[in-house]
């Protein structure tokens, strides 16, 4: 099935999703992501980054400042801001592609809004904090509804499940409900299945297998596969290999935007996944062509 085109609107602008997918890299401020903790917790650091990962092909850079990985403790909206602003403020007017803010928390989301941030990544899909989407609403931002199921201190104890894109499905949907009450635009949202998010091992494959389902929502899809632990290996280069391979299968299955850690690796991948799909797409066409003209043939006076 062709990948459907959006026009996602973003503060006073809109990116055009279809055509290619988007690239959105990971910038963890974080002193425990299980990725790169503490890597560029250093605000010095962390607008380095960013930078580099602009000019190595990302879309949209994603910082977080809370981790969201299995057992992570809770931070406080103190501490999530004394890690996130002066990052903010570094970057502010640097870059020319969009910053996105990971956070479920409705008043950080407001401060990152304040200090230039255009989208909201709410890991939580609106469940921890259901003023963040009334925040995203104000500020005119995009936002991002990603599933999860639990919380990570609670995932660990919960049970597998027997039909993961019959839970994911509606509670997204119910996600997006959440949102467009709350005043959001349908056109300012994205939807993530959330690969990692209290799903087992083989649940998360099942989910990036059957990824066209969610194309029933009609929303844009984001998929975040990079380096999460369902896809772990013994090196981290074999860790990298699989990612790709997760990344591929996403595009191939109808993925918007990939959330990627490693952007100048991932670009490639990406590239030649978009040219599978757009094969895809121009087969597909062909096809519709040729079976319309022989309808048509087949309708005129005479025909046999």
């Amino acid at each position: 099935m062709p990948r459907k085109h959006f026009e996602w609107k973003i503060r006073d602008k809109a990116l055009q999703l279809g055509e290619r997918t988007l690239i959105m890299g990971v910038l963890n401020v974080t002193p425990d992501s299980f990725s790169d903790g503490g890597k560029y917790s250093d605000p010095d650091r962390a607008f380095a980054r960013a930078i580099e990962m602009e000019e190595e092909g990302a879309d949209i850079i994603d910082i977080g400042a809370e981790s969201t990985k299995p057992g992570a403790v809770r931070v406080s909206e103190a501490e999530e801001l004394r890690r996130l602003v002066p990052v903010l403020k570094r970057l502010r007017n640097k870059l020319t592609v969009p910053i996105s803010v990971d956070t479920y928390k409705a008043a950080v989301a407001e401060k990152a809004l304040e200090l230039g941030a255009d989208i909201i990544n709410d890991p939580s899909g609106l469940t921890m904090d259901p003023d963040l989407a009334r925040a995203a609403g104000h500020g005119n931002a995009g936002l991002i509804l990603n599933h999860m199921r639990g919380t990570p201190d609670s995932w660990a104890k919960l049970p597998p499940l027997k039909n993961p894109l019959a839970v994911v499905g509606p509670e997204l949907e119910a996600a997006i409900h959440r949102a467009v009450r709350a005043g959001m635009d349908r056109k300012r949202l994205v939807i993530d299945p959330g690969l990692g998010f209290g799903k087992r091992k083989e649940q998360n494959s099942e989910i990036l297998g059957r990824l066209q389902e969610l194309a029933q929502l009609d929303l844009p899809l984001m998929v975040g596969p990079s380096r999460k632990l369902f896809l772990a290996k013994e090196s981290p280069l074999e860790t990298e290999f699989a990612s790709a391979a997760a990344v591929t299968a996403a595009i191939l299955y109808g993925a918007h935007i990939v959330r990627v850690h490693d952007v100048k690796l991932m670009k490639a991948v990406v590239e030649v996944a978009d040219e599978i799909v757009r094969a895809q797409a121009d087969a597909a066409a062909t096809a519709a062509g040729i079976a319309g003209s022989s309808v048509s043939r087949a309708g005129r006076p005479g025909s046999s």
